[in-house]
């Protein structure tokens, strides 16, 4: 059965352009290096799955119509990541039952710090519990998350622990720096690799281009796009130094996958 993707963003933490630049890329009009804060919706079976609700998912969800989610995957709980979680009080407050929610408990015990008054039952209808979270039972593992088949993998940034999520024959890794070589099991016979590379410099907390082309080659996936890019990257004079199976993503790019 085929699905299909949609990245809803594919910048940075801070966005392109970014607040007070006036770089060659954050002053150009093209739409593929205007790029919102990281997030991804899968559309499979009939159904739409969210991975990532950041700052920007109010616009995101007024360009691309979402008006109905089947579920939400968090990788992590960062904030570029999870923002725009009161965001969607205009889908879940329309649901019958609470929305699904697949994260780690590390990622659980943050929102539900951060975002209290979204998951308190009470006499308030305002506070009733709108979310339910579905816990991840291991660093790695398979689970089914609402009729969606989902490989999941744990690496991680900054001290922090990150999933990577994969169904059918694409996987997406975001926000990805340290990692154990066990991963790779996990993403054999990859269609689509999604993975994040913020700039062409070593950063302590992303992949660097070359860094991400490095592992891209380990996984020896057909197709590979790069996500989480910074202002440093200009799309075609960026393509133009990629190998030919890798591209970086844009907002708005769609593109299809097999799950077996």
């Amino acid at each position: 059965m085929k699905g299909r993707l949609i990245f809803l963003g594919t910048g940075g933490s801070v966005g392109v352009p970014m607040i007070g630049c006036s770089c060659a890329v954050c002053c150009s009009k093209e739409a593929v290096n205007q790029r919102s804060r990281p997030s991804i919706l899968i559309q499979y079976a009939h159904r739409q799955f969210l991975v990532d609700a950041g700052p920007d998912f109010r616009q995101q969800a007024l360009r691309h119509g979402i008006t109905h989610l089947d579920g939400l995957l968090l990788t992590h709980a960062h904030h570029d990541h999870t923002a725009g979680l009161d965001d969607l009080r205009p889908i879940y407050y329309r649901r019958e039952t609470p929305l699904p929610i697949l994260l780690s408990a590390d990622t659980a015990r943050d929102i539900q710090q951060r975002y209290y008054y979204l998951f308190q039952a009470g006499a308030n209808p305002y506070f009733v519990a709108r979310l339910s979270l579905q816990i991840l039972p291991h660093q790695e593992g398979e689970v089914l998350f609402e009729g969606l088949p989902i490989q999941y993998v744990t690496y991680i940034q900054g001290g922090m622990a990150v999933n990577g999520f994969r169904l059918g024959k694409v996987a997406y890794l975001s926000d990805i720096r340290d990692f154990s070589p066990s991963i790779y099991s996990y993403l054999k016979d990859l269609d689509v690799l999604i993975v994040s590379a913020l700039k062409y410099t070593i950063s302590p907390m992303h992949f660097s281009v070359d860094e991400a082309i490095d592992f891209a080659n380990q996984v020896q996936a057909e197709q590979v796009y790069f996500t989480h890019l910074s202002h440093e990257l200009d799309y075609e004079q960026t393509n133009a130094y990629l190998p030919a199976n890798m591209r970086l993503a844009y907002d708005g790019l769609e593109i299809e996958f097999e799950v077996p």
